[in-house]
């Protein structure tokens, strides 16, 4: 209820008031039944104006120039802060804000006015309708620790704008206008074009690979964005079939689904079967698993008969996720991981070779060919940059195609030939903490990768064993070195303990004295280093023929992923690099973490019967190895909680992880044969604890960790293709 204007002594003092709400224009605070509710400085003028103008319609155009006035922005920034003040209001359903399509913003609370307005400095901006009213002059500061974050995303937005609105500078790089097609606050990736080229699928999503976000369709070119997935499981991909009317997209089984595009309840297509397309209206185009976490792309009908198998790589770790037929159906563009994102691949469709890389060595995550076939199209990240790139097939030179500091990734080709779909914006990782006062950031400098865009466990941050030093990989800027860093976190001093040494993976001794790391230079295997935190020693190079995910032993000699053929084993070796032998006979893919007593190793493990490749504890000293669960695995530096990530973050939540009590003496806890096979199998364990954050690291208490969060805002754009 509306309850008027504050007066007090001096004059009057400029609030409004709706719903449980107070809107205080003069120390620049919004409060819910007295409670400070945090906005970023622009939210807030946004509200502001908002409020200031209730009962009228506000144009785009008016809130831009009202708030951002002389600065060239994107629409986009007007709706991240709109989300920003819709969340804080807990208005997703519009009954205090309206968005009216096409036109603009109603602020529709009943609003108590001010008694006396303050003076204004200019007039109103065009685009308010009926009647003009003036603009709001914000003169207080938002005291919160939000000011920080506001303003980096306001220079973030900036900078995007320009990429979008101006073209290079560089003379070789020709100008080219791109024409946007979605407008969300959020992320939409992974495009992906009808047959006839009027419908546009995407997920609304941060993540373009094993998201639990769903699948929208947009007709072209204005068509209002409509969900059509409600599904929950982990998803990736996305394909039409010839006629258009379904769109397959895998889960995180390897099956493939299909749902009508009008949207019903999704349909399994095929088992054991992902990155699914149609050839034509008779033969699909998919990967499957053959043994363990061994993928590779074959073709059949969707009975599977007229089978046939295209390409497997070599390496039996290695997964071809995606494949795209060339327009004669004589080639395939292959994206492939171990453990990482590796090149793209050209290999035949009568799968006489294993065919040969395309692109720069980089990561591969997209790709695409022109409609004549004369082209590949390839979207690679190189040194922390993701942009897109192309290649005259079937012999040229890789060539960039986009520049600038924001990516683009994903690559739908139009039917007509002139111009491609992506999704361009920008990533910014920072380290915080959580802890019993709330969540506050430790690193707002540079880039840290998160998870999904490394790959690798090792990359994650990390505490010290008395958890008051905090380790992570920190790029300054894009282009530049991953290095390591860590930062006290009773004094906040950061150092760089190996400047100028490029790092993959890391692990820190237990008295903090030493760490073990991967790097890889170009055009040579991973390497394996030692170095001395305190510079009493020269970094020294323990192997150089590929090994990978460095730990240190009980011993303190080195545990590695040691590849052997093509299969992959734990693995230890002398400080120098001698005494090479295996660790335990089973076969192991990615390795995740070591015990605290570091007598076990978390890697995931090939079980063909399980579908999917499980967690399992690796004993490293002999023994039969424990499945954990199907997620992420890691221990307290103490020992006494085991962490499984149960839920991955979605749009609707940061995720779940829970907290396992480990007895004194013991390194695991009791678990059931087949591991952890949900959240409520997991909370069923005495003493168990939830942790509402998924892919966290550690404390030695579950009320404190730390995390990754990255800041992701993301389009579709048409791109024109250069001539």
């Amino acid at each position: 209820m509306s309850t008027g204007p504050t007066v007090g002594l001096g004059g009057s003092r400029r609030e409004y008031s709706f719903a449980r709400f107070t809107l205080d224009l003069e120390s620049g605070f919004l409060r819910r039944d007295g409670a400070e509710v945090t906005l970023s400085p622009k939210a807030f003028e946004v509200l502001a104006y908002l409020v200031e103008h209730h009962g009228r319609l506000v144009t785009k155009t008016a809130l831009i120039e009202a708030v951002w006035p002389d600065t060239a922005i994107t629409d986009n920034s007007l709706a991240q802060r709109l989300l920003e003040i819709r969340r804080a209001l807990n208005d997703e359903s519009q009954q205090l804000i309206r968005t009216v399509p096409r036109r603009g913003y109603l602020f529709t609370a009943q609003v108590s006015s001010p008694i006396v307005e303050l003076p204004r400095r200019q007039p109103d901006p065009p685009g308010l309708e009926p009647v003009p009213a003036p603009p709001y002059q914000p003169r207080a500061r938002l005291a919160n620790r939000t000011v920080v974050a506001g303003v980096a995303l306001c220079l973030l937005a900036v900078g995007y704008a320009a990429l979008i609105l101006i073209s290079p500078s560089t003379s070789s790089r020709p100008e080219r206008s791109y024409t946007q097609l979605t407008n969300f606050a959020d992320s939409a990736v992974v495009p992906t074009l009808s047959p006839d080229g009027k419908m546009l699928a995407f997920y609304r999503s941060d993540e373009w690979f094993q998201t639990s976000d769903q699948i929208w369709v947009k007709m072209l070119p204005d068509g209002e964005p409509v969900q059509i997935t409600r599904d929950p499981r982990l998803k990736y991909g996305i394909s039409f079939s010839p006629d258009g009317s379904r769109i397959a997209y895998t889960t995180g089984g390897w099956s493939t689904y299909t749902v009508p595009v009008l949207s019903s309840e999704p349909k399994l297509l095929l088992s054991n079967a992902s990155g699914l397309s149609w050839l034509d209206k008779r033969m699909l185009l998919f990967s499957e698993i053959r043994t363990g976490a061994h993928m590779g792309v074959v073709t059949a009908t969707e009975t599977r008969s007229e089978y046939r198998k295209i390409y497997f790589p070599e390496d039996e770790r290695r997964m071809a996720h995606y494949s795209y037929p060339s327009p004669d159906r004589k080639w395939l563009l292959v994206i492939e991981m171990d453990p990482v994102w590796q090149p793209c691949r050209v290999v035949p469709m009568d799968g006489s070779s294993l065919g040969h890389p395309v692109g720069p060595q980089g990561r591969c995550t997209s790709a695409a060919w022109s409609i004549d076939g004369n082209w590949v199209y390839l979207g690679v990240e190189v040194a922390g940059n993701y942009h897109l790139w192309r290649q005259r097939f079937p012999s040229g030179r890789p060539e960039q195609i986009t520049f600038g500091p924001a990516q683009q990734e994903g690559i739908a080709m139009d039917p007509d030939g002139r111009s491609l779909i992506t999704s361009i914006g920008i990533r910014h990782g920072t380290v915080w903490i959580h802890d019993r006062n709330g969540d506050r950031p430790v690193v707002s400098e540079g880039y840290v990768p998160s998870l999904n865009e490394t790959g690798l466990f090792g990359s994650a941050p990390a505490f010290s064993l008395d958890a008051k030093i905090l380790y992570y990989l920190n790029r300054e800027a894009p282009g530049t070195l991953l290095e390591l860093w860590r930062v006290d976190l009773e004094s906040g001093k950061r150092e760089r303990p190996l400047p100028g040494v490029a790092i993959l993976e890391f692990n820190i001794s237990d008295d903090g004295k030493e760490v073990v790391f991967s790097t890889k230079p170009d055009g040579t295997p991973t390497q394996v280093w030692l170095a001395d935190l305190h510079h009493k020693a020269r970094p020294r190079l323990v192997s150089s023929v590929g090994d990978t995910s460095p730990l240190f032993s009980p011993e303190g000699d080195i545990l590695f992923r040691l590849t052997e053929g093509t299969t992959h084993y734990l693995a230890r070796m002398n400080r120098d690099g001698s005494g090479r032998a295996k660790a335990s006979p089973e076969a192991i893919g990615n390795i995740q973490a070591i015990s605290p007593d570091r007598r076990w190793v978390v890697a995931f493990a090939p079980i063909p019967e399980y579908g999917r490749s499980p967690a399992v504890a690796v004993p490293v000293r002999g023994g039969d190895p424990r499945r954990i669960c199907n997620g992420p695995v890691d221990w307290a530096p103490d020992g006494r909680f085991l962490y499984l990530g149960i839920q991955r973050a979605s749009r609707a939540g940061h995720g779940k992880t829970v907290a396992l009590p480990i007895a004194p003496g013991e390194s695991l806890p009791h678990l059931p044969p087949l591991g952890i096979q949900s959240l409520s199998e997991a909370l069923s364990f005495p003493g168990a604890r939830v942790v509402e954050r998924y892919g966290i690291s550690p404390s030695s208490d579950p009320s404190v960790y730390a995390y990754v969060k990255s800041t992701v805002h993301r389009n579709l754009y048409r791109i024109p293709l250069p001539r």
